[in-house]
């Protein structure tokens, strides 16, 4: 698989490209795997979703940053109901809120993250559901839950990361994050692969069979540049996409863990990879990068 255009990732991921930024989607072909959920009204059980970013139903989200939100787009067809976003978009800006408690006391607290476009409009909000004890006692390696709403505080997208280990001397135990939307619905999986040096991954669709592999340096350091995971084919032959772990400048890389990401996709991408995509951004933010300083 490879770009349009022979165009290759933007390293400076997130800052000033306005390549596409008001672009339709005419490529996009409906997804294949009928949902059955209107894309309109949806409401999953339990909603309005707990945490800190509840709202009534039909309500809109707090938007404490003063970004402007990006607008809802018309339904697609057996498209996940909250996805259609993704479909006029290549590139995510993923920045994780910093808590001003975790700053001074260094208790860790639950993550919260704006997920916005390239223009800075808004698309999402995400929040880490979690127990002090788990995120105290295991920190970065804590299982999670991460819920994913959309600027109506619908549920779009859940993320779960069970209890697992990172170190490549345990290969039967490497990190996976299974990917829902709507919540409940699987569409794919972020699985780490075995390797003595290099973190390598595979996403997966919903049947686990492989999609795309992503690639990082041997050391990600991010230290005065930015970090880059290259989002290759199955083998590895083309570069389709990137996820990069933007520097934020030294104070903030200093005295917080809160961080900045960009992910960068082809705009006929499967929308159900996009979101499994986002998924894996928040799993590489929390393996190499949720550190105490």
């Amino acid at each position: 698989m490879e770009m349009k255009g022979g165009n290759q990732p933007n390293p400076n991921l997130g800052y000033g490209n306005t390549e596409f930024p008001n672009a339709d989607y005419p490529g996009y072909t409906p997804q294949q795997n009928p949902y059955g959920y209107p894309s309109a009204g949806y409401q999953p059980a339990g909603y309005p979703p707990p945490g800190p970013y509840q709202v009534q139903p039909g309500q809109a989200m707090p938007n404490q940053s003063g970004a402007a939100w990006m607008p809802l787009p018309a339904a697609i067809p057996n498209c996940p109901p909250g996805l259609e976003y993704l479909s006029q978009i290549d590139q995510i800006l993923v920045h994780q809120q910093v808590e001003l408690l975790e700053v001074l006391t260094g208790f860790e607290t639950n993550n919260k993250y704006e997920i916005k476009n390239s223009m800075g409009q808004r698309v999402y909000f995400a929040a880490e559901e979690n127990d002090c004890c788990t995120r105290n006692y295991c920190g970065p390696s804590r299982p999670f839950i991460m819920t994913i709403v959309d600027n109506t505080g619908r549920e779009v997208i859940k993320l779960h990361r069970p209890c697992r280990c990172s170190a490549c001397c345990f290969p039967c135990c490497l990190q996976k994050l299974e990917v829902q939307a709507p919540p409940g619905t699987v569409v794919g999986y972020i699985v780490q692969n075995w390797h003595p040096c290099l973190p390598k991954f595979t996403i997966q669709d919903e049947r686990g069979q492989g999609v795309l592999k992503i690639r990082g340096p041997c050391i990600p350091c991010s230290c005065c540049a930015d970090v880059n995971f290259e989002v290759k084919s199955m083998d590895e032959s083309a570069v389709v996409g990137m996820i990069s772990k933007q520097w934020t400048g030294s104070v903030k890389e200093i005295f917080t863990d809160s961080d900045n990401f960009g992910i960068q996709f082809p705009m006929d991408l499967d929308i159900k990879t996009k979101a499994v995509m986002l998924g894996a951004c928040f799993l590489i933010d929390f393996m190499f990068f949720e550190t105490k300083n």
